[in-house]
């Protein structure tokens, strides 16, 4: 954990888990589990080009993986 990379994939990567976790305990979930690889794959993507300092292409990446969440899997906040 020495890198911004190291921490910013870390807190996308958890949010992604407890969106799984979350849906996994409904009834009836309406997504898929290979819908969560993507952007899981994405995150280790992101952290290794952010860590051998490919800083630009890593944003864009993160941009990317975040945009895909929001996107396909469409997660709800109730607060």
């Amino acid at each position: 954990m020495e890198t911004p990379f190291d921490w910013l994939t870390l807190m996308v990567f958890t949010g992604l888990v407890v969106l799984l976790l979350q849906r996994s305990s409904q009834e009836d979930p309406g997504d898929k589990l290979w819908q969560y690889a993507p952007p899981a794959i994405g995150c280790a993507v992101v952290n290794w080009l952010g860590n051998e300092g490919y800083v630009l292409p890593a944003i864009l990446g993160l941009v990317l993986v975040v945009a895909y969440i929001f996107y396909v899997l469409r997660p709800r906040f109730n607060f």
